[in-house]
């Protein structure tokens, strides 16, 4: 096993990425997040989440925004195209910020003083000592100033780990041949995403989409109906634990411990969101489930 596998356990890697992911994934969801970008000039749902995610990138052209984000097609991407000019980074990122407080206020979610510290405790080591060579998200999340606000500036963290998972991950991806609209295609064939949601949001077309089935068919990961086939199924959790492995240095400054803890401390962020009804009711394969079950194969669901 590679030596990186041995520095934090898989299966508290597995627990940690599952766990920040829950707790990170609001902030697409949140109606805070629309009402806080349509007061900066943007109603679009589609340009809106592409300037919060990429805003800690500076004012990039879209096409540096399609390159961190993979799995857009380049046609979704352009569609940000002049957000800057209705608004600079630094706005989209102090709005959200403010959609982010707004969302866990209303959503009650509640972490007291000693688990707020505790976890930053357990996460700012981690956040301090990664290595974030090829880790674009990761670094430019990393760079952006904490806010006064305890909780929101606990999240921001949470943003930098996550997104290093998910840069981590299209460098798997793209080493298993899959190419951005390919690792979509095996996403939704795992019955984990509605196909609808991501066609809508990732902008392939019907021949893009076809194609793609087609290779992931020629190599045995489909079947005829297009349907997840148990090569596609083990595939995808091969792709999960090859994430899980580059990941286990990054958690190296919490162990498993302070892994499973943290996983632990975080945990009252998604369960009152989901408690709130924020996520949509997603489709989940009754046998199969268990193959990349926290939606990073489609190198960042959300």
């Amino acid at each position: 096993m590679p030596l990186r596998a041995r520095l934090t356990g898989l299966p508290a890697v597995r627990a940690v990425s599952h766990a920040v992911s829950a707790a990170h994934r609001f902030v697409y969801l949140a109606p805070e997040a629309a009402e806080e970008a349509a007061a900066l000039g943007v109603a679009d749902p589609g340009p809106a989440y592409l300037a919060y995610r990429s805003a800690a990138l500076g004012a990039v052209p879209w096409q540096v925004t399609l390159a961190a984000f993979y799995n857009f097609s380049p046609r979704a991407v352009r569609a940000m195209a002049g957000v800057w000019d209705v608004a600079p980074p630094e706005r989209w990122q102090a709005a959200r910020f403010v959609a982010a407080g707004r969302a866990m206020r209303r959503a009650g979610v509640r972490l007291t003083d000693d688990r707020l510290g505790e976890a930053r405790a357990l996460i700012d080591p981690v956040v301090a000592r990664a290595d974030y060579a090829g880790k674009v998200l990761a670094a430019a999340n990393a760079s952006v100033a904490l806010p006064s606000d305890p909780l929101v500036a606990l999240w921001q963290q949470i943003t930098v780990v996550r997104e290093w998972r998910g840069d981590a991950h299209l460098v798997v991806l793209a080493d298993n041949g899959l190419g951005p609209c390919d690792c979509l295609v095996l996403h939704t064939a795992s019955d984990l995403l509605p196909t609808a949601l991501v066609r809508a949001t990732r902008q392939w077309d019907d021949e893009e989409w076809a194609a793609a089935t087609a290779r992931l068919a020629a190599r045995g990961w489909l079947d005829s109906d297009a349907l997840l086939t148990d090569a596609g199924s083990a595939a995808r959790e091969r792709i999960e634990v090859e994430t899980d492995e580059h990941c286990a240095a990054l958690w190296a400054p919490a162990g498993d411990a302070g892994a499973h803890r943290l996983a632990s401390l975080i945990a009252p962020i998604a369960d009152a969101f989901a408690v709130a009804g924020t996520f949509p009711a997603v489709r989940q394969a009754p046998v199969r489930r268990a193959a990349g079950a926290y939606g990073t194969a489609a190198g960042g669901a959300l």
